[in-house]
């Protein structure tokens, strides 16, 4: 769920799990693939983060963010640890982008594989 949520933050949330060591890819949903495999090119408003799902819950801007990450991490890594590391570099971004909430967004990262 990305309709409201600017092109600019997703990717600049997706940046910043993809630059917590031991992350090796966002992982796209099962939709997302379908969807490119149909239509053999990327869709206009398409997000290039096909691994993070964004949305505000309703009430607008007093409402925490849910963020849902699905990351792919590397053998080497523990697991565990990357995926605490990609919670906080989500939080670490949204409390950069928009210092003056106080409400905590809801963020899930899953690990779905290693490689």
């Amino acid at each position: 769920m990305t309709g409201t949520v600017p092109t600019a933050l997703i990717e600049e949330v997706a940046r910043a799990v993809l630059a917590v060591e031991g992350v090796a890819f966002l992982k796209p949903g099962v939709a997302q693939q379908v969807r490119s495999a149909l239509s053999g090119t990327r869709q206009p408003g398409a997000t290039r983060a096909p691994g993070l799902r964004m949305s505000r819950n309703a009430g607008g801007r007093e409402r925490p963010w849910d963020v849902d990450v699905h990351i792919v991490v590397l053998g080497e890594a523990r697991a565990v640890d990357v995926a605490r590391g990609a919670r906080k570099a989500v939080a670490a971004c949204l409390t950069r982008r928009f210092p003056g909430e106080t409400a905590p967004a809801h963020i899930t990262v899953t690990v779905t594989g290693l490689v």
